[in-house]
């Protein structure tokens, strides 16, 4: 049994999709002879809270943790959520907020939570001394953790494998930062040292794993994936032609093409607004309330807060088409959204708003789950709900999904383990 040690900001009863890649690893891990240990905060300020994760936890995981001093708690201070995510960053900041942002863009790099490094490098390296651990893992964003795992390869020279849940200098926002030349230097300058000197590299995308064997000839692909039983018996789904959306929609989601297409949809058949509710589950920018108002779509609107992840998972079984929008930003090619492999265990017909010849595109073509429609393509998604109406109409709606039991958490805990087990020799 190889011992991993786990080095994760994110952790139940954190909620979200930061916390699931992980957790879904560790549960499985003791199926593959690997005994996960998991070293996270003590005192987090999480943007969502999901206690029903806990569950997922094996019973007898050693967890630990350790206080973190995060500058984000001063920020309220002035009036802005501490708990407020970089990945939603305001669309409209004010003056001071403009300030804020380029204070946190340019003096925590590589983010807010750099002052955990330190202190957790002195607690980790006594524990290592004192423990037998086979390989440490890193799990960013946020990429400070990454730190962590460099410093203890340079002090102890650990086996070391670096995770990306997403990109460093390639994430969605980060072409949004107020980052000086310095700055941007220094963030690739940290990047491509954790690069080289990981015995393993992960990534959740072909097109990361493409932009990453610069630097490294480790890398390996390993996608998130879906936990549970995929749905194969007959769901009582919504009466309603439904279109549903979970998880946060930024203003990168707001997708002008999407507002209007439903609209001109809803003025031109009378059957169809009728029949019509877009589902938006999760949180939402203000841009796209603002888009819902213009178009005057409010009584074909639904807006629905954050709910747990049980919940998610029934709105998607029951949901006619299950909508995924991609982050309109330079790096959309690359971004595959967890959320894409819980909806292919839902068997629902999936309608994306993406680069048609991005990585997202190319799960959705090789399981046959739905179709995808490029960013300024409205004639395009319009006739793709047209069809998708009028299936639903005829009481056909339905999709054939292929080869997706590869994505099954399990499968991808496997293949973990295998690397695992081939550094820690």
């Amino acid at each position: 049994m190889k011992k991993a040690l786990i080095i994760t900001y994110y952790w139940p009863p954190a909620g979200g999709s930061g916390v699931q890649r992980w957790l879904k690893f560790v549960k499985y891990f003791r199926d593959f002879d690997v005994e996960p240990i998991i070293y996270t905060v003590k005192n987090p300020n999480y943007p969502i809270i999901d206690e029903s994760l806990v569950n997922d936890i094996p019973k007898g995981i050693e967890v630990l943790k350790q206080p973190i001093w995060e500058p984000n708690n001063i920020l309220s201070l002035f009036g802005k959520k501490k708990t407020e995510s970089a990945g939603f960053l305001n669309s409209k900041p004010t003056f001071f907020g403009k300030i804020l942002q380029y204070v946190r863009a340019n003096y925590f790099i590589p983010d807010a939570r750099k002052y955990w490094v330190k202190p957790s490098v002195k607690f980790l390296r006594e524990y290592i001394s004192k423990n037998k651990i086979d390989v440490v893992i890193t799990t960013g964003p946020p990429h400070s953790m990454h730190l962590i795992g460099l410093e203890l390869k340079k002090t102890l020279n650990v086996k070391w494998i670096s995770d990306f849940r997403d990109p460093w200098t390639e994430i969605d926002y980060f072409h949004q930062l107020p980052l000086t030349k310095k700055s941007i230097k220094k963030h690739h300058s940290l990047e491509q040292e954790v690069l080289k000197k990981a015995d393993s590299v992960l990534v959740v995308g072909n097109t990361m794993k493409l932009n990453y064997n610069k630097f490294s000839n480790v890398v390996k692909t390993i996608t998130n994936g879906f936990d549970g039983e995929i749905v194969l018996t007959k769901t009582e789904l919504d009466e309603k032609f439904t279109l549903t959306h979970i998880g946060l929609m930024n203003a990168d989601r707001n997708s002008k093409i999407l507002w209007g297409a439903i609209s001109e949809l809803i003025s031109e058949n009378n059957n169809f607004k009728k029949d019509f509710i877009l589902k938006l589950i999760g949180k939402v920018d203000a841009t796209v309330t603002e888009s819902i108002s213009k178009y005057k779509l409010q009584n074909n609107v639904e807006l629905i807060n954050y709910v747990t992840h049980n919940e998610v998972v029934n709105f998607q079984k029951k949901s006619q088409v299950l909508l995924m929008l991609v982050n309109n930003v330079p790096s959309a090619k690359g971004i595959i959204t967890g959320k894409i492999f819980e909806y292919l265990m839902a068997k629902r017909p999936i309608l994306a708003i993406a680069p048609t010849k991005g990585d997202l595109a190319e799960i959705i073509k090789q399981t046959n789950s739905g179709s995808v429609v490029d960013f300024s393509d409205k004639d395009a998604l319009k006739n793709a709900i047209l069809d998708l109406y009028l299936r639903f109409k005829k009481g056909n709606l339905l999709i054939n999904s292929i080869n997706i039991e590869q994505y099954h958490r399990r499968e991808l805990t496997k293949q973990v383990a295998k690397i695992i087990h081939r550094i820690a020799e």
